[in-house]
């Protein structure tokens, strides 16, 4: 049996960026995590953000392009490497990527405008003496 899925929670690094290529639109997402862990000569806690490109095809590449900077987002998927052709240096270089199949925003919803409940402030008040 083999198995290759991804969980990832962070923030957004940029707003989404949607690209076409090979006829094929996708969407690429910057995402950060952070983690720390104690140095244990100074005793100071040390941490470490990494950088995950992650790309979304199909129908979740349309909710991915709404995305904006700052967003805390969980992504699933799957790891994969691709290489391409540096034209600066013609040398082959691979990239890790992750493959995204599911979304889910994080974020609090905003606050809505409080309401005038009649019916619940009546209820709170104690009947008069």
């Amino acid at each position: 049996m083999y198995q290759n899925k991804v969980n990832l929670i962070g923030f957004l690094g940029s707003d989404a960026e949607v690209r076409t290529a090979n006829n094929r639109s996708f969407t690429t997402l910057s995402l950060a995590t952070k983690s720390s862990y104690k140095d244990k000569k100074s005793g100071q806690y040390v941490s470490h953000t990494e950088w995950h490109r992650c790309i979304v095809f199909g129908k979740l590449c349309e909710f991915a392009a709404t995305l904006t900077k700052g967003a805390h987002i969980q992504v699933e998927g799957e790891l994969r490497s691709r290489q391409y052709d540096n034209k600066k240096t013609d040398a082959k270089n691979r990239i890790w990527e992750i493959r995204v199949t599911s979304i889910l925003k994080l974020d609090r919803a905003e606050k809505a405008a409080p309401e005038d409940d009649e019916q619940g402030d009546a209820m709170s008040e104690e009947p008069a003496a």
